[in-house]
């Protein structure tokens, strides 16, 4: 099949959940021996990447406008093309969904959580993603929702269908420790934050009660956000030497803090199936979450939940745990990812799913 990724920011990823979706799903579908075109917005050095058309086209850079701009223009660009089959990503690019059709071209969409929760959003962009929400139901050909609570709200509230796929993620450690050795940090030695920093994820939150517990332990925030500068300002406001802030890591860096942390913390509000999740469980680290329907339904027994109230008397409970007992935590992650959220097994319904749209 021709297939065509919309709606991210592109791959290689190096920005959030839905760029590393991108890649992992593009990747393996060439594997199997099909074709598959990326667009992007940032430039990557050449046309293909591990077998990947990549196809770049610009953006507006700004906050409300990113996305929509540069998936308006991927999928008039598209139009021109030929594919079996389009993905898009992101609820908010439902109102494209409904073009590539016209023209014979079926499309999926996976709407992702309830993104009008977030609190960065003014109540203009809140009301487009209850729209969006809306024309899902309607304008593309398939609905795809990564966690069964929001397959839920789908059926419950528009009556809609969709068709569940989960996100994926890895099940090993990596040796490596390079970026360790960079920070300053020991195996073992410090629980790790990673997220967008923007509010409704709360790592001004973990900052804040990590600073309350006694513990050498470190705490790792990793992240960034092009559109939040004043609250990453809030968050690196700390005189704690034991809190390291050192922005956005990718790659193997970012595998290998998750492989090695002595904990990791899940805080955050909004979304479907939170991809750092499971890729911290997958690495078979001991994960704290913040209790969402959406993340218990991840974890399910594998994790330990804490609200914005207990999130300081985990951290001190956690701090004193032995190895052995993190161990049996992260095992439980571990073979949790195992059973679910297996790439290979994603790919094979993304897959599977392209198909039964074809025909």
């Amino acid at each position: 099949m021709r297939i065509a990724l919309v709606g991210t920011r592109g791959i290689p990823a190096n920005y959030g959940g839905f760029e590393t979706f991108a890649e992992e799903l593009s990747v393996r579908l060439v594997e199997r021996g099909h074709r598959v075109t990326v667009y992007c917005r940032s430039p990557h050095d050449g046309s293909r990447y591990r077998g990947v058309d990549l196809r770049y086209l610009p953006t507006v850079r700004h906050k409300y406008f990113d996305t929509l701009a540069h998936t308006g223009l991927s999928t008039f660009d598209l139009l021109r093309r030929r594919f079996d089959v389009v993905l898009y990503c992101n609820a908010a690019n439902a109102i494209f969904t409904w073009m590539p059709r016209v023209l014979g071209m079926p499309t999926a969409l996976n709407v992702d959580g309830l993104e009008r929760h977030r609190k960065k959003w003014n109540q203009f962009a809140k009301k487009w993603y209850l729209l969006s929400e809306w024309l899902s139901t309607w304008c593309c050909s398939e609905v795809v929702s990564d966690a069964a609570k929001i397959r839920e709200y789908y059926f419950e509230r528009y009556g809609k269908e969709s068709t569940f796929i989960p996100y994926g993620a890895e099940t090993e450690k990596v040796k490596g420790a390079a970026a360790l050795e960079r920070l300053g940090l020991e195996p073992g030695g410090y629980f790790l934050y990673v997220s967008r920093l923007e509010p409704e994820n709360n790592a001004l939150l973990v900052r804040q009660a990590f600073e309350q517990v006694e513990t050498n332990l470190r705490l790792v925030i990793v992240g960034d956000a092009p559109y939040a500068a004043d609250y990453i300002r809030r968050i690196r406001d700390t005189r704690d030497p034991r809190i390291i802030i050192p922005g956005a890591i990718y790659g193997e860096g970012y595998r290998e803090l998750q492989s090695h942390c002595f904990a990791y913390i899940q805080a955050t509000e909004v979304g479907g199936t939170h991809p750092a999740l499971i890729e911290a469980m997958g690495r078979g680290a001991m994960v704290l979450y913040l209790a969402t329907p959406e993340t218990e339904e991840a974890a399910e027994g594998a994790a330990v939940s804490f609200t914005e109230e207990t999130l300081v008397e985990k951290l001190r409970w956690a701090s004193g745990l032995s190895a052995e007992e993190r161990g049996r935590w992260g095992c439980l992650a571990q073979r949790r990812v195992q059973e679910r959220y297996s790439w290979d097994a994603v790919t094979d319904a993304y897959e599977q799913l392209f198909y039964n749209m074809r025909c």
